[in-house]
């Protein structure tokens, strides 16, 4: 609570301030009650942002590479491979690195690639009416489901959405 409305220089983009903000899902059980929030890289971060009426830039592009907005260093490399690396030698050259050592992340996998999903924000079309809401869980009580025991299932998650995404991002379609 000490820390609630400060703010620390950013550690690779120079003349960035960001924020010192609480979020109900850091506490000293997970970690140190301090960690980096990246507002388009997770949905936990990204409700922070929302709240705190952040921008939720995001600095990968869709093949896994930093963007121009990272500054020369970073851009257009692989964030999961020789970004890393780029980082840390910045933090470093920074005096800003306090402790290295390898880790483990649990990151999502595709299950097709066997590589990690990295969750980056983009430009959607969000809906968020009650009309499209029924009119979509109508036109799905008509779809032949199999097993039919997924129906009720598949309409009571539909109706926990508070956000609707309407997307072609993905070439193999979902349910």
């Amino acid at each position: 609570t000490d820390l609630v409305d400060g703010s620390c220089a950013h550690p690779t983009i120079p003349d960035r301030v960001s924020p010192l903000l609480p979020a109900n899902h850091v506490t000293m059980a997970k970690g140190t009650g301090l960690v980096h929030t990246a507002p388009a890289h997770g949905m936990e971060d990204y409700n922070v942002a929302s709240h705190h009426q952040l921008p939720t830039d995001c600095l990968v592009d869709e093949s896994g590479f930093f963007t121009e907005a990272v500054g020369p260093a970073l851009k257009n490399k692989n964030v999961l491979e020789e970004g890393n690396e780029a980082v840390i030698q910045m933090l470093q050259a920074a005096g800003s690195l306090l402790k290295e050592e390898k880790y483990v992340h649990s990151y999502p996998y595709d299950w097709r690639t066997k590589k990690p999903v990295i969750i980056r924000a983009s430009k959607q079309w969000f809906v968020n009416t009650a009309n499209v809401k029924a009119a979509a869980q109508d036109v799905l009580k008509k779809v032949k489901i199999i097993p039919t025991s997924a129906v009720n299932r598949m309409l009571e998650m539909l109706d926990r959405r508070t956000f609707w995404c309407i997307s072609r991002q993905r070439c193999w379609g979902v349910p």
